[in-house]
């Protein structure tokens, strides 16, 4: 029997990367072989986002190249996971017949078995989530892929905010927290491997543990990271995403009190303008959003702090725009995850009548992208001269003989070093800056 060889392509975001590790490893456990040749594979493996039809536009204009090695050699069958998945489902292999397996993000435990009966059977596998609270997950941890340094783990699945722009609650279902025991044991292999930092990954870290109540004495996210940080020759941690309303004063306190926990927070704010959170089902208001930054601020003096922006969503007009615009520049964030709204077939904003046009709704992007970028030219700037701990870790994507790492506030730092250094913390005195990165020389 030959050997069998698999592809795995991933859309979106690190909890996508993080499910196709732990992809990788059960079909290498299986002795299948992995491939970087799509077009050789016998089963390509497609971890997709539902977030913006952009990202499941990118899906279906990849899945369209294969009809023509599939009407000739049936070559390479398709496995389509995640949230596009799970959101499309049994309308995939109409269209593309060679996708034969479809499952959602919940279902990554019947995966690889479903893989392996349509190569060997020619089978098809519709794997629908139809229980939001359910889940079947595979046994195997990730392993470190692209980058043996740094690892993701996800504490949790789904999300309970319902935010009403937003199809996750749909298609990765309701909230569940993993058990601290298995993050904590999936930690503790991953340093052991030689890796030097973790991010914890979630939909909203915050909750985690809400749904252990009853279950369990109470135990948190604040308690999660001061467990995880306490893992022995574990250099850096990091988390993501933090949703503003369940971001307590418990998690500043295991922050503030130094040590491995990286100074850096994702707290997407979405808009500045009141009507339209409310309308977004956020649940706080602007004065509350600015409050828990100048609380973070306070208590992290070098917090680097980042955030997630729509423009256009429905019924915004442009004074609610320019409370957006305001907010950016009495903030002054690092770096903003900008983008115009995107209807999501489900959601309750989709139905509303009053969409932005899309001309319109790209003007603001371009708008308040020119304002952030002047921002964080400036706040990288002010970094020029300065002295910084960089985590060296890959290869720059530009530019011959250098290294690209990271300080612990998460700014990317470009250095002419060998590349034997990749995986050590060195310090780093920046000498040039633009609004995206530093440059710097080693000391």
């Amino acid at each position: 029997m030959s050997e069998k060889l698999f592809s795995i392509k991933v859309f979106g975001c690190q909890m996508n990367v993080y499910d196709a590790g732990r992809l990788r490893a059960a079909m290498s456990e299986r002795g299948w072989r992995e491939t970087e040749n799509i077009d050789e594979s016998d089963c390509a493996i497609f971890v997709t986002c539902s977030v913006r039809d952009k990202a499941e536009q990118k899906v279906l204009s990849e899945l369209g190249r294969f009809k023509a090695s599939w009407e000739r050699n049936k070559r390479p069958r398709i496995a389509m996971i995640g949230c596009m998945a799970e959101r499309v489902g049994a309308e995939l292999p109409k269209k593309f017949p060679w996708v034969r397996v479809v499952a959602g993000p919940r279902q990554l435990g019947a995966v690889p078995d479903a893989i392996v009966d349509s190569c060997e059977n020619g089978g098809l596998h519709i794997i629908s989530n139809e229980d939001p609270n359910a889940r079947c997950d595979l046994s195997c941890a990730t392993a470190p892929h692209d980058n043996p340094h740094k690892a993701y783990i996800t504490i949790a699945h789904g999300c309970d905010q319902f935010c009403s722009y937003c199809i996750v609650p749909y298609v990765r279902g309701r909230f569940i927290s993993r058990s601290p025991d298995e993050i904590l044991v999936e930690a503790e292999r991953l340093v052991k491997g030689g890796v030097k930092e973790i991010t914890l990954l979630g939909q909203n870290v915050n909750t985690y543990g809400r749904d252990f109540d009853g279950v369990r004495s109470p135990y948190r996210f604040a308690d999660l990271l001061r467990d995880v940080s306490s893992i022995k020759n574990l250099l850096r941690l990091r988390f993501t995403t933090s949703h503003p309303v369940d971001f307590s004063d418990d998690i500043l306190d295991v922050m503030s009190r130094g040590g491995n926990i990286c100074p850096s927070v994702n707290l997407p704010v979405q808009a500045g303008s009141d009507k339209v959170l409310r309308e977004m089902n956020r649940r706080y208001t602007r004065a509350e959003y600015l409050a828990l930054i100048g609380r973070i601020r306070d208590a992290l003096p070098e917090v680097s702090i980042t955030t997630d922006l729509i423009v256009g969503f429905p019924g915004e007009n442009e004074d609610e725009f320019e409370e957006s615009v305001s907010l950016f520049e009495e903030v002054r964030f690092d770096l903003a995850h900008t983008a115009a709204y995107s209807p999501r077939e489900g959601t309750p904003a989709a139905a509303r009548e009053d969409q932005i046009p899309g001309r319109e709704r790209a003007r603001r992007l371009v708008r308040i992208n020119e304002i952030q970028t002047n921002i964080s030219r400036e706040i990288n700037r002010s970094m020029e001269g300065r002295i910084f701990e960089v985590m060296l870790d890959e290869a720059a994507q530009k530019g011959e003989c250098l290294l690209q790492g990271r300080t612990a506030t998460d700014k990317v730092v470009l250095v002419k070093a060998p590349q034997e250094m990749s995986g050590s913390i060195c310090n780093v005195r920046v000498t040039s800056s633009s609004p995206w990165c530093l440059e710097g020389e080693l000391l």
